[in-house]
């Protein structure tokens, strides 16, 4: 990286094609493939350090990443910082640029001018050195990062180090006011265009109603529609309940009270409920509405793009009302149908284009409401410091809060992003790979996209392929014609694939299928098209296909067992299910729900104390979900007490370690290449572990086993227990 002013990188010596190409339009000469489209739409870019002419670096301080992609990213590395690190790193390897292929979005940046072309001539002149905010969206941008300092989840920003390079056309403006947060200004910038769309549509309107994504758009919206109609316009704001997990609803709406009148709070998937909710709770105060078709507000601004927000906008909307979406992923197209078979009559109004202006009006905006995005800021601060489990919180915890959809039951974020993620993957019609270890949920994941899907009243036929004869494989697949072969029945036999037709062919454990299975499927998921055993007629399908392994396939591909051209013919949405000690709030809720279901099944008065509880919560689940049932079930059957407590969850848990235990030896044992050393090894790091899980000190774990303290406390650091 250079000092500032340094233009030692910049290529006086560039090909006359990539000049000619940044004269013709800034930026296509760092396009590596697909030639001849913008850098925003490549796949590609070149981002190298050294700059053209009429380029400029720009050394990189913060990036506000697109809250799309922020949540994307970050649900899809189940919430694991290091992970999310190596994500944003592989996406910039892959691309050249911060440019999300899931959500196709990218966002905004902060940072230092490093370098600039000696023919460089932006709309705003920079010198090396001034602090700038690239307005343009980084999904256009070459990009290279260092590192990755810290993740601000609740802005969704990173704080790293870098460079990227800008050209002539990017809009850039310097950072003024040194005072202003970087957090909540780059958050506002990646939405400038929004709000002053939102201040031009309201300069003639009475009521407004936000459907906010976050609290500080939210906030600023607000402040925009203020500046339009000062205190004169009646301003709510509809959030969706998990807007942020952290804040309380209560705190959410304090912290905006100076500038939204009033807060409601619903649940946005269930959009009927939220306008009856509204409707009846709130009919006296800023929104007096009849029924669907009588709405009561001028201007709804849909910031938020969960399904479902479209439906109450709509709901909610008056006659002849205004409804602008600020993002073309707020389903605009949907609100357009659902307004027409309500019979109302509205305009709708998308986000605004560039405008040289709207920089300027976002940061007046920003210092209106500087006082509240500080206190937010606060809380934000605040919250994060007290997040972390202690020891005397894990024991009294209780199920404050819980989520279900389709019976799948979780507490945890990383469940809730999960989840979200997959109603999102449901409504697209396209092939799915499920993966995750044995027990974690696989099942319960494919039932939430089949009833969320366009095909739910369609079949779901679910086969395990491990079970399947490699003989018999095709004819399972295809079915057979009569007569096929020996044995065959006279009127022949469906297969699982016209089982399924119209619907959806679950396919678990798809690893086990041969190389030669493999390349038929792939065939019919090409050509949507097959051939029974025995027959001479093409049978055409129209199935949506989705598959689970508990390894890897991209791992398989690697290792010669799977076929690559079928992965990528899978592969257009994965799902990480995550492990249970990944989500270790699940536990909770599943434990209180898998007690309740044997205590209606066997009609007995069954609960956990806070020490069960908490035992449950420390316990790793090698067999996930699966071996929590099987606990639970296992508890309620042998307890005797009302009660369950500590001791009981203890007492089990330790018995199913040593029969794990038991059961490795045998495996080892059985096991063609079996080397004594190493069998050896892995039994005495379990030994030692479970010692010290039964007696909980070195000392009594030493009694127990007969050993001197110091050989047992030496084994331990060995196996890194």
């Amino acid at each position: 990286m250079n000092n500032s002013g340094d233009n030692s990188n910049i290529k006086n010596g560039y090909t006359k094609e990539r000049i000619m190409a940044d004269d013709r339009d800034f930026g296509m000469g760092r396009v590596l493939y697909p030639k001849n489209v913008a850098p925003v739409a490549a796949w590609k870019i070149d981002n190298s350090i050294e700059i053209s002419p009429r380029e400029a670096r720009i050394k990189i301080e913060v990036i506000h990443i697109e809250c799309d992609s922020f949540q994307q990213i970050c649900s899809a590395c189940g919430y694991d910082e290091a992970k999310i690190k190596a994500k944003i790193f592989d996406i910039i390897e892959k691309r050249g640029k911060l440019h999300n292929p899931f959500t196709k979005s990218g966002g905004v940046l902060l940072g230092t001018v490093d370098a600039i072309g000696s023919e460089f001539n932006s709309q705003t002149p920079i010198a090396p050195g001034d602090s700038v905010y690239c307005i343009t969206s980084i999904s256009g941008m070459p990009i290279k990062l260092e590192s990755i300092e810290a993740i601000d989840y609740d802005y969704g920003q990173i704080t790293c180090t870098g460079y990227g390079i800008i050209f002539e056309s990017f809009p850039v403006r310097k950072r003024m006011f040194l005072d202003i947060d970087p957090s909540y200004a780059l958050a506002a910038v990646d939405e400038a265009s929004s709000f002053f769309g939102s201040y031009n549509l309201a300069k003639d309107i009475d009521t407004v109603a936000i459907i906010g994504k976050s609290i500080h758009t939210t906030l600023l919206y607000g402040a925009a529609i203020k500046e339009a109609k000062g205190d004169n316009a009646k301003i709510v704001a509809i959030m969706d309940n998990h807007v942020n997990d952290q804040l309380t609803h209560e705190e959410i709406a304090s912290a905006m009270s100076k500038t939204i009148d009033s807060t409601f709070f619903v649940d946005l998937t269930r959009p009927m409920e939220a306008f009856d909710y509204i409707k009846e709770e709130h009919s006296t105060t800023y929104l007096p509405i009849k029924s669907l078709h009588e709405g009561s507000v001028d201007l709804i601004i849909v910031a938020e793009d969960i399904f479902g927000a479209e439906t109450v906008a709509v709901a909610l909307i008056k006659p002849k009302g205004n409804l602008y979406f600020s993002s073309v992923e707020n389903h605009y197209a949907t609100a357009s149908l659902i307004a027409e078979t309500l019979g109302k009559e509205m305009t709708m109004h998308s986000f605004e284009q560039y405008s040289h202006d709207y920089p300027e009006f976002t940061l007046k905006l920003l210092l209106k409401v500087r006082d509240e995005l500080e206190a937010l800021n606060r809380l934000y601060r605040e919250k994060r410091q007290k997040k972390a489990l202690t020891e005397s919180q894990s024991r009294n915890m209780r199920v404050t809060k819980i989520g279900a959809s389709d019976d799948f039951v979780f507490q945890s974020l990383v469940t809730k992003n999960m989840v979200d993620e997959v109603l999102n993957i449901a409504k697209y019609d396209c092939n799915v790979i499920i993966q995750g270890e044995t027990g974690v949920g696989k099942e319960k994941v494919l039932s939430i996209i089949h009833q969320n899907s366009q095909r739910r009243s369609e079949p779901c036929i679910k086969i395990n392929c491990a079970t399947i004869a490699e003989n018999l494989a095709e004819s399972e697949f295809f079915g057979y014609e009569p007569g096929a072969f020996t044995g065959a029945r006279d009127a022949g036999k469906k297969g699982y694939f016209e089982m399924a037709n119209n619907g959806i062919l679950f396919l678990d454990e798809i690893g086990a299928l041969s190389i030669n299975m493999q390349s038929k499927l792939l065939r019919v998921l090409q050509e949507s098209q097959f051939y029974r055993v025995g027959g001479t007629q093409q049978v055409s399908v129209n199935v949506r296909v989705i598959v689970a392994n508990n390894i890897n396939l991209k791992k398989l591909v690697k290792d010669g067992e799977f076929r690559e051209d079928l992965y990528y013919r899978l592969n257009i949405c994965t799902i990480e299910v995550p492990p249970l000690r990944e989500r270790r709030e699940d536990v909770i809720c599943l434990s209180e729900a898998f007690v309740d279901n044997w205590r209606k099944k066997y009609s007995l008065e069954k609960e956990l104390s806070p020490g069960a509880l908490t035992a449950l919560y420390h316990y790793d689940w090698p067999g996930n979900v699966r071996e929590l049932e099987n606990v639970i079930h296992r508890l309620v059957i042998s307890s005797r007490n009302i009660v369950l407590s500590e001791e009981d969850v203890t007492d089990l848990l330790q018995e199913s370690t040593y029969g794990e235990l038991v059961l490795n030896v045998k495996k080892g044992l059985m096991s063609d290449n079996t080397d004594f050393h190493v069998l050896m090894e892995q039994q005495e790091k379990q030994i030692i572990e479970y010692a010290l899980n039964k007696c909980k000190t070195t000392r009594k774990a030493a009694d127990f086993l007969g050993l001197p303290q110091t050989t047992f406390a030496r084994k331990k650091i060995k196996h890194g227990l």
